[in-house]
């Protein structure tokens, strides 16, 4: 059957380039929602640890201070969750990368609060041993996150099988190896 005047097979029907274009509209609705309420969230806790700092005069510093820096994190993980929101609205797909970074973040911030909360277990028994084991397996959380995030970076950093000029880049470096080794045949 001939294909209609001006028409390509591979085009899908208007019905579906719209309903495509009205769910990319949804999409982008609903990741700018997100990103507000992120935004939102990340000031009232800007503002929240802000103000936990006038608590200095009522209660110990160490109390305190663990209660800001347990908001500040948690206003890191908001920016990053922010920042990936962004990159998707952006690329069009989820990118992996800011999401490990969330993970990282959170771990160390539930570490620290982890750590601080064993010093007034010692001694006690079960209550320490059990602080300590979380802060061992968050520990090897973040050591597998960055390692997840490491080798991510260095996949994207290779050109994409079937790139046509994957081979012209190779070659551009191994010139570039001559040229610093003093081998003058390039």
């Amino acid at each position: 059957m001939p294909a209609a005047a001006g028409k390509s097979d591979d085009e899908p029907p208007r019905y579906v380039r719209i309903g495509n274009a009205l769910l990319a509209i949804t999409e982008d609705v609903i990741y700018v929602g997100v990103a507000v309420l992120l935004t939102v969230s990340a000031g009232a806790l800007l503002v929240s640890a802000a103000a936990g700092l006038s608590g200095l005069l009522d209660h110990s510093t160490s109390e305190v201070v663990l209660d800001v820096l347990d908001r500040l994190l948690l206003v890191f993980v908001m920016v990053e969750l922010l920042f990936a929101v962004r990159i998707t609205l952006r690329r069009r797909e989820i990118v992996a990368e800011p999401f490990l970074i969330v993970g990282i973040i959170a771990s160390i911030k539930e570490i620290i609060v982890t750590s601080v909360e064993a010093a007034d277990y010692v001694g006690k028994g079960e209550k320490f041993v059990h602080a300590i084991v979380q802060v061992g397996v968050l520990g090897v959380v973040v050591l597998i996150l960055a390692l997840a995030a490491i080798m991510l970076r260095a996949k994207e950093s290779q050109p994409e099988e079937g790139q046509g000029n994957a081979g012209s880049e190779a070659k551009k470096d191994a010139n570039a190896l001559k040229v610093r080794s003093g081998d003058p045949e390039i």
